[in-house]
């Protein structure tokens, strides 16, 4: 893995860095610092076969979470850069969660909710750019909403016709649910195809909260 220490950035300028290859990272929380990262090799999730565990799909088919999309952003950013169980350090400093927020407010940074009985109890955040999206983080406070969550992005992803899911790093958490690595050269040959494809986020619309067996039904779709 590669680091370049950089000076403050804008929005348009990290748009610019994910369509090479590169996103930023601080040593955490407390640093004021920001460096780009470039790892080799590179994780991304195969969309097109990805398949939720037994005990995942039965989890969605229950719909025991009501998944949301970008209601309250800067939450879930907020839940990810917080200490938990496994994860006592965080990367997210200000200018980070700064950044982010201001590429949400612009359209491309989302997030995937997962709410239980009006509370926010799960869910992930990542920038989308073209038919590319760059899952960031993840958090969950319940058992499986994390997972929940990933199962209804690469739905969204699949049948919205996105090429590239990246998830830029692998954990054997990662590597449990399906990711896998793959050399820097391959990866900006697949982000280069994803950049040329216009593909919709919004495939479901922003308020339509999509149920488990829409989603699963989704992720068994051919070619989409």
């Amino acid at each position: 893995m590669s680091q370049r220490k950089i000076l403050p950035i804008t929005p348009h300028l990290l748009l610019r860095a994910y369509s090479i290859g590169l996103f930023p990272m601080a040593e955490s929380a407390e640093d004021d610092d920001l460096f780009w990262v470039d790892p080799d090799p590179r994780a991304i999730f195969p969309l097109e076969s990805f398949k939720p565990g037994r005990s995942l799909a039965k989890v969605m088919k229950a719909n025991r979470f009501e998944i949301r999309i970008d209601t309250d952003f800067q939450a879930v950013l907020s839940a990810c850069a917080a200490p938990a169980q496994g994860r006592e350090k965080t990367w997210i400093n200000q200018d980070i969660h700064r950044l982010y927020c201001e590429l949400h407010a612009m359209g491309y940074a989302h997030s995937i909710e997962c709410w239980r009985n009006g509370a926010l109890i799960g869910g992930l955040y990542g920038v989308r750019l073209r038919g590319a999206f760059f899952g960031e983080s993840m958090f969950h406070y319940e058992r499986d909403a994390s997972k929940v969550a990933l199962a209804h992005l690469i739905a969204r992803l699949k049948i919205g016709r996105f090429d590239l899911l990246d998830t830029q790093f692998i954990t054997p958490h990662l590597a449990s649910l399906g990711a896998v690595e793959i050399s820097r050269d391959a990866y900006l040959e697949k982000l280069e195809a994803a950049l040329l494809r216009q593909a919709n986020f919004y495939v479901w619309p922003k308020n339509y909260s999509v149920s488990g067996i829409e989603a699963l039904s989704a992720l068994t779709l051919e070619g989409a």
